[in-house]
């Protein structure tokens, strides 16, 4: 498939779908608003949405009903990098190619439009179940997982394992708890959210599950190796700051070969996790190629 078209095609669809849903930049406090849509609409590759809508085809579901969750986890991803760039974290200059929102609005402003942002990621799980596109139980089920893997046992908890490991002599399974939670967190909760909204089985359930470990932790190999041979521009972030900070990394545990080495079996991984799926799943299939081949 033409994952570039594909890619672009449903970008679109969640950018229509956000403005939608998010208060416009008129709208009292106007500078909270426009923080949270500088940060939202600062040309991000949505990957987590689109992987909300790829798991709902992958199963036979209509991806517009789930419109709403995949639009929910693009407000979580961004509110996690608006704090995550904070000075009291990773002090980042740059995200997504523009200025950090903290530099452009202050940190007291980025802090709450990061607040906002995952408040409002909540407000639109909360429509699930009230249109009869899907049962109560199955809605509970999807912002359980989401707050679950957003939370203290996610992403959040991640965040501080990994500021908790700077400078330090680390293993690799804590470096792997670091990475399932910081990042593969929410891509697990974007891929099983998409499944049980798009009527997946339990069997279909556990293999996406599997397929999102491994694709969500290769993600943050790939990370790693970015930081090291990536170019800023094309990026948009800052580069070469995990090694600034003595932060663990998969190149600074393992050496940038054995890294990339890594990155394609837990790629091999997932596409195997997919061997039960037909060509609906092919999207799934070109994600997982795309999050590795992106580092080589």
């Amino acid at each position: 498939m033409d994952l570039n078209a594909y890619l672009k095609e449903q970008r679109a669809r969640v950018d229509k779908a956000l403005d939608s849903y998010l208060p416009g930049e008129d709208v009292l406090p106007t500078s909270l608003h426009k923080a949270m849509r500088y940060s939202t609409f600062a040309a991000g590759k949505r990957i987590r949405p689109i992987l909300v809508l790829a798991a709902c085809e992958a199963v036979g579901g209509s991806i517009d009903s789930v419109m709403p969750a995949a639009c929910a986890m693009e407000m979580i991803h961004t509110y996690s990098l608006i704090h995550d760039d904070l000075p009291a974290m990773d002090d980042d200059d740059f995200r997504r190619g523009r200025p950090t929102c903290h530099k452009v609005y202050g940190e007291a402003l980025a802090i709450l439009a990061g607040d906002a942002l995952l408040t409002e990621a909540f407000i639109l799980l909360s429509r699930l179940g009230t249109d009869n596109s899907v049962s109560v139980e199955i809605a509970r089920r999807v912002i359980a997982t989401i707050s679950r893997c957003a939370g203290s046992m996610g992403m959040v908890g991640g965040q501080v394992v990994d500021m908790d490991s700077e400078g330090k002599d680390i293993d690799l399974a804590t470096l792997e708890y670091i990475h399932t939670r910081k990042t593969g967190a929410l891509i697990l909760a974007s891929v099983q959210s998409g499944a049980l909204l798009g009527g997946a089985t339990e069997v279909q359930v556990e293999a996406l599950g599997r397929y999102a470990k491994a694709a969500g932790l290769a993600f943050q190999v790939a990370d790693d190796i970015l930081d090291i041979v990536g170019d800023q521009q094309l990026l948009g972030k800052d580069v070469g700051s995990d090694q600034e900070r003595g932060k663990a990394t998969y190149p600074a545990l393992l050496g940038l070969e054995a890294a990339r080495d890594r990155a394609r079996e837990l790629r091999d991984v997932a596409l195997a996790s997919l061997d039960r799926f037909d060509e609906r799943a092919e999207p799934l299939r070109s994600i997982a190629h795309y999050i590795v081949d992106r580092s080589f």
